[in-house]
Order: structure tokens, then C-alpha cells, then sequence
């Protein structure tokens, strides 16, 4: 009997043991297929050629500054949030060559770089870091110049998101409007149950790829039993987020306050150390390096991950623009808050978390803006008062 033609948003149900069938779906189609499993004591993002590289029966704990994982007595996929990784590894990579030349008597030719551009498929993409990824392509390829790099590994990506079951100590995706719950940009949506013996997926169809990927494995339409489920594991994981950022002109908070004094307070604690930027699922600073062999026959050109947190990334001739702690701090915050709105049209924040669990020293981004905005507030009360009084 021929299984019934699937349809964009339709709902269907993959047991726990297809799950390998789909991997092998996507590896036959020619995907380097990527997502979760262990490495260097964290849930990190490396290549799976099996389900059982994925962090079954792992899950994670973060708070400020903190960062455990921890098994647990279930046989769960999914049942972690976001690591030290981002996706941008693989769509904006850390070290890339730019180009190679070769020295050809009085001149140079350029020569031609074979290497083939890997095609991928994300598994386990949650609705932060689809929503990061969107940001990235505003910044890459929404303007005018787009740039050839990043445009070549983005094309063609699979996205097979996962809901969140639980939240992070760190999370603040729900005031963001980036999750929990995964709303587009997936090719095939999960949300995992477990319920008393029985281990399966709550599968969302999101484009006619995804779709024809699932019909060639085992599959059955979803009931409205099996979709309320779906619906609980999302809003029970939504009300576990313990931490929110208020966005309210946010934009303009940030810019009357330049010169406030909770930027002295946060340098004494930043290390400068740059983890906050180099977790960002958003943050995009390069540097360019040339290098060349000891001949002088071969030159090269590689672009570099950098941080606004560096002293040499804002130097000019004479200096740097920004040499102590709080102006870069404050240059990170108000540019991801802020001066992105005006360049790209979006915050370049996702609330995922990682820059909290992962700064040494728990720096928490949500607190530095209630913080100032806690003092205007306080401020802008003594000032109408202080009218009211006068009137009177």
C-alpha cells in the first residue's frame, strides 16, 4: 500500500527507531550531514554518520559563567539546549582562504581553488539559531554586496529543527521572539516524546524537499492526540524560561546612555577575553591576513574570526579607537542592542544565552539592560516629581 503525498505543514509521526533511516535519506541525496553530539565535555556540533553519535541520554545545565553535561536515565535525542557551537561554523567558517597566488616570472597568476563546497544538512537546529541564521544572511546577503563565501554554503542546506523540550538556565529566546518553538525556516520540523515506552518524533513538514525526504521513510499522519502532545512540550518549556529582556525602545535606551555608569561597572568585571563573541550565533567580525611562503612564490589571503573585544580591532594609525574595557564593552552591547537595528533592520540578538553561560566571569546581557534601563526609569520619576512639585 502506497503511504499518502505529504504536504507543506502537515503533521506526521516518526518513530525513534526511523530516526537513523532519515539520516541515511539525507547522506544518499550527497548532504555532509552535522548536528549534536559529545566532544571536549559539551554538546558540540560535528559530523554524524550514525544516530548513535548523537548525545542520547545527555542533557546539559547552564547558569552564568557555567556549563555541565550530565547523563540522564532516558534515551533522549534531543534533550539539551544550545552549546559552544553555532551553525555559523559551517556557513561562515572560522579560518577561510580568500584566495592563493603563485609568482610567475615578473607577475603573479592566481590559481584555482578545487576544493568543492560541502553540501549540509543541520539536524537538530533549534528556533534560536534558525532565527540567527536569518540575521547572517541579512548581513551577508541582504545588501548590495553580497558576499560569494558565505552565499555558496548557505545555498542548498537542509534544516531539520528540533522544538525545544527543556530550557537553559541562560535562555531568554521568548522575549526575542526566537522560540522556544521552531515557527519557519525549517525544511522538517521535530518535537521528541517520550511517553511511557514509546520514543517518537512529532514531525512538521516545512517545504516540498522536506516532505519527499520523509515519505521515503516509515511514517504516519499524526492524530490530534499525538499533536497536543507536541503543543504541551513546547509550552511547558517556555514557561521554564527563567530570564527575559524588556525590548522596548531598546534602540534609543541604549543610545541616551552612553556615558552611563553601568558601562564602569561591567568593565571591572569583563575579561575582554571575546567568548561572548566567538559563541554568538550572529556576531561576524573578521580580520585578513596575507601570508606568504619563505620563497616569496606563494601568497595567500585568509579572512579570520576577530572580536570588537580585541585592542587591535579597532586600531588606526596612532591607536586604538577603543582601548579601555568599557568602550568595547559597550560597543559589543550597543551594536548588537542597537546600531544593528539601523544597519540590518533586526536586533542581532537571539536570546539564546550563550554569551551568559559562557563569559568567566557571568556578565548576563538581560541584566545590563534592565540595569540601565532600571536608572532611567528611576530618573525620569524624580524628574516628573520633581515638575509635579514645582506646580504645586
Amino acid at each position: 500500500m502506497t503511504a499518502p503525498s505529504l504536504k507543506i505543514r502537515e503533521t506526521a509521526i516518526l518513530e525513534s527507531t526511523h530516526f537513523q533511516k532519515l539520516l541515511d535519506g539525507l547522506i544518499k541525496r550527497g548532504y555532509q550531514v552535522v548536528g549534536p553530539t559529545l566532544g571536549e565535555d559539551a554538546i558540540v556540533y560535528d559530523e554524524l554518520k550514525s544516530v548513535t553519535d548523537l548525545p542520547i541520554g545527555y542533557t546539559d545545565e547552564q547558569e552564568g559563567g557555567k556549563y555541565r553535561i550530565k547523563k540522564q536515565n532516558d534515551k533522549a535525542f534531543f534533550n539539551h539546549t544550545v552549546g559552544p557551537h553555532s551553525w555559523k561554523k559551517f556557513l561562515f567558517p572560522s579560518e577561510l582562504r580568500m584566495w592563493k597566488a603563485k609568482r610567475n616570472g615578473n607577475t603573479f597568476r592566481f590559481l584555482t581553488d578545487n576544493e568543492k563546497i560541502k553540501k549540509f544538512a543541520f539536524i537538530g537546529v533549534r528556533s534560536c539559531d534558525i532565527h540567527a541564521i536569518f540575521i547572517q544572511d541579512k548581513v551577508f546577503t541582504g545588501g548590495k554586496f553580497a558576499d560569494p563565501h558565505y552565499k555558496l554554503r548557505r545555498e542548498g542546506i537542509f534544516i531539520l529543527a528540533v522544538n525545544c523540550g527543556k530550557a537553559g538556565g541562560t535562555c531568554f529566546c521568548a522575549s526575542m521572539n526566537a522560540g522556544p518553538k521552531v515557527s519557519s525556516g525549517f525544511d522538517l520540523a521535530l518535537t521528541e516524546i517520550l511517553k511511557n515506552d514509546r520514543h517518537y518524533f512529532i514531525v512538521e513538514i516545512g517545504t516540498e524537499l522536506g516532505a519527499g525526504i520523509l515519505h521515503e521513510i516509515p511514517y504516519k499522519i499524526a492524530n490530534d492526540e499525538e499533536k497536543y502532545a507536541a503543543d504541551i512540550v513546547v509550552k511547558k518549556t517556555a514557561e521554564q524560561i527563567c530570564k527575559s529582556m524588556d525590548t522596548a525602545n531598546i534602540k534609543d535606551l541604549l543610545y541616551k546612555n552612553y556615558e552611563h555608569p553601568r558601562w564602569d561597572d561591567a568593565a571591572k568585571r569583563c575579561l575582554t577575553c571575546a567568548n561572548c563573541t566567538m559563541v554568538c550565533p550572529t556576531c561576524f567580525c573578521t580580520t585578513v591576513e596575507d601570508v606568504t611562503d619563505l620563497t616569496g612564490e606563494h601568497a595567500e589571503r585568509w579572512r579570520k574570526w576577530d572580536s570588537c573585544f580585541t585592542m587591535d580591532f579597532s586600531y588606526i594609525h596612532g591607536g586604538s579607537i577603543r582601548s579601555s574595557a568599557k568602550s568595547r564593552y559597550r560597543q559589543w552591547m550597543t551594536h548588537k542592542l542597537a546600531t544593528w537595528i539601523d544597519q540590518f533592520g533586526t536586533s542581532g540578538c537571539v536570546g539564546c544565552g550563550r554569551c551568559i553561560t559562557w563569559c568567566p566571569v557571568a556578565i548576563d546581557i538581560t541584566e545590563e539592560v534592565s540595569a540601565i534601563r532600571e536608572s532611567e526609569q528611576t530618573t525620569e520619576k524624580k524628574t516628573t516629581e520633581g515638575l509635579e512639585e514645582q506646580r504645586s
